[in-house]
């Protein structure tokens, strides 16, 4: 079953665009420990889904359910309107049309590039299959290759063939296990720019799994953040960015900085400076997030903090100091302002700051 994909210029609302994955509450356990705890969601055919969090929070567990390599214990997993897993049903991962992506590549080291992207294609005529290969080699870009083993190509080379032969069978979705990061900086970002043209290209919906917080927000068109098993927030990447849900999802995607805030009339009081916030906890004491990009230094012979530590990133600087009571701020300045280490600074926030409090900790 094939579901079509929205063009670009179609005006629909994003909860009526057609759904090709639903997760329903899918829980996990291994000897006692959730894995996965109760996900619930959603892949809009087409759509790039980035499955965020740290190491071991359950995002490769989820996708191997998915996959049909992993049974939960409660949930249901549907694939194009077609129960897969759940209520006593089992479908198995051959018959899921579904495509895989390891971040180990996986490549039969006695086969060549050409038997590789060919291996699911067994069934197929043998000018068929031929073809089909022809078709793939040049779409990874890798057309005059077909000859060579595994062990006689870059990183990059054998994450195309990989690549390639996930897509051989045409699958409806594709999941991708953090398949860059075993790539040096350069070769990852030129090759995540491609494997996104590519996925838009041929209209395969896909779950990109990563740690990456850059690379989920460049990639995605939803990004769906877990933590400890639980799915804490999805969204577009601008949602998740500036409107975080939790105090978790501020501090993994943003890297923000937390001061503590007290609430006086209508005001919540820093000692960086007071804050008119609306805010949804019902506590009088919380933390304000207060985003590095957001913060303005001022060196001033009189200045309430000292740069400790300054860092040269490129395009900008990132500088560590601390508050006048040993709180630790981050914050980022473009490479055109450089204060030396020690220099004393007034801090100030950019009126566009998207400030938010959060329940302390």
């Amino acid at each position: 079953m094939k579901i079509p994909v929205p063009s670009p210029q179609t005006s629909v609302p994003y909860t009526q665009l057609p759904i090709i994955l639903k997760l329903q509450n899918v829980t996990l356990a291994y000897k006692n420990a959730l894995a996965v705890d109760g996900v619930s969601l959603g892949l809009v055919a087409g759509d790039v889904l980035g499955l965020l969090g740290p190491s071991g929070c359950g995002k490769t567990t989820l996708l191997r359910i998915i996959a049909g390599f992993e049974l939960p214990q409660t949930g249901t997993v549907e694939i194009a309107g077609e129960l897969v897993t759940g209520n006593g049903c089992l479908i198995p991962p051959e018959q899921r049309h579904v495509g895989m992506l390891f971040q180990d590549y996986a490549l039969f080291p006695h086969l060549t590039v050409a038997e590789n992207i060919g291996f699911g294609l067994r069934r197929m005529q043998k000018s068929e299959r031929r073809q089909r290969v022809a078709e793939l080699l040049s779409l990874v870009r890798l057309p005059t290759l077909e000859n060579r083993y595994p062990h006689e190509l870059s990183g990059g080379q054998q994450q195309r063939v990989a690549l390639a032969r996930a897509l051989a069978p045409q699958p409806q979705i594709l999941l991708l296990d953090e398949p860059l990061s075993n790539l040096d900086l350069q070769v990852r970002l030129k090759l995540r720019e491609e494997v996104l043209a590519i996925l838009k290209q041929q209209g395969i919906s896909a779950i990109f799994v990563t740690h990456d917080q850059q690379e989920a927000l460049a990639i995605a068109d939803q990004v769906a953040v877990m933590h400890n098993g639980k799915l804490e927030q999805i969204g577009t990447p601008e949602t998740i960015y500036t409107q975080p849900a939790s105090r978790f999802v501020a501090e993994f995607v943003t890297q923000a900085n937390f001061l503590p805030a007290q609430l006086q009339r209508n005001y919540w009081v820093t000692e960086i400076g007071c804050f008119a916030l609306k805010t949804e906890i019902s506590q009088h004491k919380g933390d304000l997030m207060i985003r590095e990009e957001d913060i303005i230094l001022q060196p001033a012979s009189d200045g309430a903090m000292k740069i400790a530590t300054r860092f040269f990133l490129g395009h900008e600087y990132r500088y560590s100091l601390y508050t006048p009571s040993g709180k630790k701020l981050y914050a980022i300045t473009p490479a055109s302002i450089a204060l030396p280490i020690g220099t004393q600074v007034n801090v100030s926030l950019k009126e566009t700051a998207n400030l938010k409090v959060f329940e302390s900790q």
